[in-house]
């Protein structure tokens, strides 16, 4: 059990390295700016449309990363498990709405995957079913939206078995919403039936 500060500490750091704008540094790099392309994100997907699937794949990884490794800090800095949960929490919304971009950001869901799987490992077996999805109908959002159902779903059996405190389920039902909220446009088109599909670039 680790002192209130440190627990706070921990919870604003994580925010800050959420806030990372890998996507947006990606885009630099790249001469573009992302928050001005396609959707508007900084995630992997806007990514993959404008840059490519090498910058994407790394956009990804990197985005995961820093959702995962501050869980696994608190977990081993021996923080309560509503620490630990509102440190996977703050990963994405730093994510979502990084101060380092005037409040801009991607959708969650890469940080997001990273931070619920360092809660509850066992949500890594939504992977296969998202994955499924997303080469059936190559919509990455549908894909996305099913993934924090699922993940929500697996949380709750995990608790009930006291294989996992409950406040992970809350801090997956959060960042569930927050990216459903993210992906609320998504919705929309995919409501309308005019949802980009996986593969298609957007112009530069």
């Amino acid at each position: 059990m680790q002192s209130l500060a440190t627990s706070l500490a921990l919870v604003v750091c994580s925010f800050l390295i959420g806030a990372i704008p890998w996507g947006y540094i990606a885009g630099k790099i790249g001469g573009v700016d992302l928050r001005t392309i396609g959707s508007g994100s900084t995630g992997a997907t806007n990514v993959l449309r404008t840059l490519g699937a090498k910058a994407s794949a790394t956009v990804f990884i990197l985005d995961f990363l820093k959702g995962l490794v501050p869980v696994l800090i608190a977990k081993r800095l021996g923080l309560d498990p509503e620490w630990q949960a509102a440190v996977a929490v703050a990963t994405v919304a730093g994510h979502c709405w990084s101060p380092f971009i005037q409040f801009k950001g991607g959708k969650g869901m890469a940080t997001g995957a990273g931070a619920v799987l360092g809660l509850i490992p066992e949500a890594i077996v939504v992977v296969p079913v998202v994955l499924i999805t997303i080469w059936l109908t190559r919509l990455v959002s549908l894909g996305s939206l099913l993934a924090v159902f699922l993940a929500t779903a697996v949380a709750i059996v995990a608790a009930a078995s006291a294989r996992v405190d409950w406040s992970s389920v809350v801090a997956t039902a959060v960042i569930a919403a927050i990216i459903v909220f993210r992906h609320r446009e998504n919705i929309d088109r995919l409501r309308k039936g005019t949802e980009r599909r996986l593969g298609e670039r957007v112009a530069v």
